[in-house]
């Protein structure tokens, strides 16, 4: 397989991730999750009481932030987080700042075969001229239990009809922000990923294998 960049866009708790894994540990590709980064930057916010809505705010407190990891971890996993990092998302400067991120770790990291980068706007804003972009397509009602099952898992208290209230708000809000609203990337391959993982999983590797 030649040197590619790899897409997938998607709503909130569509499987972006864990499809994001699989490739990027199948084909030997490099994985960025750009949920993380808007994930880093809401603790940041929160933890400096940053005022969410006052962009002057949000710009100074951008500038004073000199290196973000591109780690998971658990304390950026929670409810409240996930919140905080799409209110965070409308603004054009944060975009524009987890962008340029995106941007330097790609080119700072030639050596690898490859990348696969999934977050809301990456095959329609960030990477235009990506080699394969997929959009993932899954039912709200399956995401918020998916999502629940994962908090559960993870030890958070959760409740399933306040979390696909909350999925149903995301996704309006992801569409109709004015700055890269979430929308089907030109060229995309829709992957339905409704069902099993390894439906999924064939869906993909029927397009992965022309390359």
């Amino acid at each position: 397989m030649k040197k590619i960049i790899i897409t997938i866009d998607g709503p909130a708790a569509s499987g972006k991730e864990k499809i994001a894994k699989y490739i990027s540990k199948k084909w030997k590709l490099s994985h960025l999750d750009s949920g993380i980064l808007y994930r880093r930057l809401a603790l940041i916010f929160f933890i400096d009481n940053v005022e969410i809505n006052n962009v002057y705010k949000i710009k100074k407190k951008l500038k004073e932030v000199n290196k973000i990891s591109f780690r998971n971890s658990k304390k950026i996993r929670t409810q409240n987080i996930s919140k905080l990092a799409s209110k965070i998302a409308i603004h054009s400067c944060v975009r524009s700042f987890v962008n340029n991120l995106q941007y330097n770790f790609v080119k700072k990291h030639r050596k690898f075969h490859g990348f696969v980068i999934d977050g809301r706007d990456i095959g329609s804003v960030v990477f235009k001229n990506a080699d394969l972009k997929l959009y993932i397509e899954v039912n709200p009602e399956i995401r918020a239990k998916r999502r629940y099952k994962q908090l559960i898992d993870s030890g958070e208290k959760s409740i399933y009809p306040k979390i696909l209230k909350d999925i149903k708000l995301r996704d309006r809000r992801d569409k109709i922000r004015k700055n890269s609203p979430l929308v089907i990337p030109k060229d995309a391959n829709i992957i339905n990923n409704n069902g099993t993982f390894k439906n999924t999983c064939m869906q993909i590797i029927k397009l992965l294998e022309k390359f």
